[in-house]
């Protein structure tokens, strides 16, 4: 079991409870998944660069990306329907809880002049979504195999009805928020 899995169900359940006075242990938000998606641009001209991002994906989260394509056509992007131009995974159980784990503690603390992240970002419904600039802050990816920086996005989905909720969730598995 993963120690944020652990810290979840021994501290963060009751402090939850305790605050927000829920009446049942079965309210208190918890995590559902964490979807990291990345988009590839450049794939419309280069097919290579969508294995290379599928990979360093594959790399960071240990599970099998899917290849996400295009939906509409889009002349002004030289895209057409059906183009594969991203990769996303979606992490849930022992996955999600390391990579949160390994977001949370190793990740973002080597972002540059980094000051937390922010608090704005909530969609009202519990949900956090995160931009990452470049793929180089994930400890497995190594400098020198790196063809180009890309960025990604990470949404964590909560089982939170507020953002306050889901902030408070955040905030006890330790997400640096700004002050």
């Amino acid at each position: 079991m993963s120690r944020l899995k652990e810290r979840f169900n021994q501290e963060i359940t009751p402090s939850l409870k305790e605050k927000f006075e829920y009446s049942s242990v079965m309210e208190v938000p918890k995590l559902e998944k964490i979807v990291v998606n990345m988009g590839v641009g450049d794939a419309v001209q280069n097919s290579k660069v969508l294995d290379k991002a599928v990979e360093e994906l594959a790399t960071i989260t240990g599970q099998k990306p899917l290849v996400t394509k295009a939906k509409k056509s889009i002349a002004g992007f030289k895209v057409r329907e059906g183009m594969p131009i991203g990769a996303k995974v979606t992490l849930r159980g022992e996955r999600m809880y390391d990579f949160l784990d390994k977001l949370v503690s190793v990740s973002l603390p080597r972002v540059r002049d980094f000051r937390g992240v922010s608090k704005k970002a909530f969609d009202g419904r519990g949900n956090y979504t995160l931009g990452v600039k470049e793929q180089l802050i994930f400890p497995e990816i190594n400098y020198d195999d790196v063809d180009k920086v890309r960025g990604m996005d990470i949404v964590i989905v909560t089982t939170a009805n507020t953002d306050e909720e889901a902030r408070e969730l955040l905030t006890q598995f330790g997400m640096p928020f700004q002050k």
